[in-house]
């Protein structure tokens, strides 16, 4: 019988397990620095998965695993995760092809230090100032909650090769019969992000 890995070379051509856990966060970093907007996707109570679009706050400590977004209780996400903690965030760069996506769980927070830490003056375009004197748009406004996406394990791919030489590998590739991987696919498992978490929360 044949194994996973016969029956999937793509993904095992493609995988990169040499990497040390801090090596693996820096290649993760390159990725949505750069992208800078991935989607939230959480489940409704009816079973529907909704994904929309958001930007993480900075800044990124050099060790971080966890995504932090500001955003507005009173949006219907905040009904979808209470329903079911279990989300995922996706990225994707068109021009290069690098991906990342993160599985896990999010946490909601209104706590006033984690929220000054990841306001930016430009967040408030997002809630507005209702002229109430309480919803602001501020980051004492009400309505101001972190969703922390706490990951339970990450995959990210990183290209290794221009347009043109990725191309000419596919096209390679499918006349010969042989697999084309012209990147390196890498996961951040379980393990290692709580090994991360427990060294850098103490």
């Amino acid at each position: 019988m044949s194994t996973q890995k016969e029956l999937d070379p793509y993904t095992a051509k493609a995988e990169n397990n040499d990497l040390t856990p801090q090596q693996k966060i820096e290649g993760l970093h390159s990725i949505i620095t750069k992208i800078k907007t991935g989607m939230l996707t959480t489940r409704s109570k009816d079973g529907h998965m909704h994904a929309r679009a958001m930007a993480p706050a900075g800044p990124f400590d050099a060790t971080q695993v966890t995504l932090i977004f500001i955003a507005n209780k009173a949006s219907h996400k905040f009904e979808e995760i209470e329903n079911d903690a279990h989300v995922n965030v996706s990225f994707y760069d068109e021009k290069t092809t690098h991906w990342a996506s993160y599985s896990g769980i999010a946490r909601v927070s209104q706590d006033g230090a984690l929220i000054d830490k990841h306001w930016s003056s430009l967040t408030s375009a997002w809630f507005g100032d209702l002229g109430d004197g309480i919803h602001k748009g501020n980051q004492n406004d009400p309505r101001v909650a972190v969703i922390e996406v706490i990951p339970d394990e990450v995959h990210y791919w990183l290209s290794t090769a221009n347009i043109a030489t990725k191309m000419a590998d596919i096209v390679a590739s499918a006349v010969t019969g042989k697999v084309a991987a012209p990147g390196q696919l890498v996961t951040l498992t379980h393990d290692e992000i709580q090994l991360i978490q427990g060294l850098h929360s103490k």
